[in-house]
């Protein structure tokens, strides 16, 4: 694994205590916890940190926003959802953002259902759900490089729109990073014609080698101007500093899941999207995957990352993520809970490993 590949971490950014079994505290989510977070993941080795997004949760934009003008090096991932936001609006907050913090800003565009009548939105079909995000991810980025901009889609326009200050482009990156994840042949064409990096889920490799193979593929086909796709990985890592440790308390954690039910571990109540249901399904093929991979959280819990486990010492762990690596994964996103104690855990364990060449 080379210096080329970016670790980052996820910070919670929840309204209720106690995320993924993370302890119960009044101030979980206080501006003063939150920064904790973010100057413990410069402190120990992390590029940055993912922050959700959803209704009903903090806003996303605002806490990273705190946060970056509490750090120095701290890069967030901000969540963001077409029909939450507009893109002349999102263009001209992230362009400021990014101007205020010498480009520091990444995106992760979050395309799934959520309560979208709570906040004024509609939206028709998949197909015309992923048809209006692709709209809005290309029409962001011609507002971050081009001026005088006039455009008239079937879900958005905008006539003669200048964004101002101007995105700060840094060597390797000319815009901030579009992140993008979904599993349907509907996401996965927006993926290959307008993403900067796809996200995946923590599937066996043989699962994740099929999909890079085929949006490579597809990118060929689209209308796509950009630098080739990149791939990411979003996963819990659950490092311990030995092996039996590791799955001692792995399976005493997903033991204590069943036992106080799934409505206090699960993260997301609506249906689930086609991405989701894939990893609720390799519950079938084994409780253990690819030699690590534990897919028993996800028959009591788990929500997106937290459906899937790479468990292990240090050097479980990394063998584990060096071979997504060795498929074209270069951006991995981990996490696990408490999530302090792991930033520091992980950053001291698990990413010089990771840093070692391949």
């Amino acid at each position: 694994m080379t210096q080329q590949s970016e670790f980052l971490w996820y910070i919670p950014n929840q309204v209720v205590a106690g995320h993924r079994g993370e302890p119960v505290k009044h101030d979980h989510n206080s501006l003063e916890t939150l920064t904790s977070h973010a100057k413990a993941l410069e402190d120990h080795g992390w590029k940055g940190a993912l922050l959700g997004a959803g209704w009903g949760r903090p806003d996303t934009f605002t806490v990273a926003a705190a946060l970056a003008a509490r750090t120095s090096t701290f890069e967030p991932l901000i969540a963001i959802r077409p029909g939450y936001w507009r893109p002349a609006n999102l263009a001209s907050s992230i362009a400021t953002l990014d101007h205020l913090t010498n480009g520091r800003v990444r995106i992760n565009i979050v395309s799934g259902q959520d309560s979208i009548s709570a906040y004024g939105d509609q939206e028709g079909d998949q197909a015309e759900r992923y048809g209006r995000t692709q709209e809005f991810m290309r029409l962001v980025r011609r507002l971050w490089t081009e001026e005088n901009v006039s455009f008239k889609g079937e879900h958005y326009w905008v006539d003669n729109s200048t964004v101002t200050p101007r995105v700060t482009p840094k060597p390797g990156r000319l815009t901030p990073k579009l992140y993008f994840g979904g599993a349907s042949a509907a996401a996965e064409r927006v993926s290959a014609s307008e993403a900067d990096v796809q996200l995946f889920w923590g599937e066996p490799l043989e699962g994740i080698a099929a999909r890079i193979d085929r949006l490579k593929e597809l990118s060929k086909t689209q209308d796509r101007n950009l630098p080739p796709l990149e791939f990411g990985l979003r996963i819990t890592t659950f490092v311990r500093d030995t092996t039996e440790q590791a799955w001692t308390e792995a399976e005493a954690k997903v033991a204590e899941m069943a036992r106080v039910g799934k409505n206090d571990w699960v993260d997301d109540r609506r249906p689930q999207a086609v991405g989701q249901q894939r990893l609720f399904d390799l519950q079938s093929k084994g409780d253990v995957l690819d030699e690590n991979l534990y897919t028993a959280p996800g028959k009591f819990g788990g929500g997106g990352a937290g459906t899937t486990w790479l468990v292990g010492s240090p050097t479980d762990v990394a063998r584990s993520l060096k071979r997504y690596r060795d498929l074209g994964i270069t951006h991995f996103v981990l996490s696990d809970t408490p999530y302090l104690r792991e930033i520091s855990r992980q950053g001291n364990q698990l990413l010089p490993l990771l840093r070692e060449s391949a």
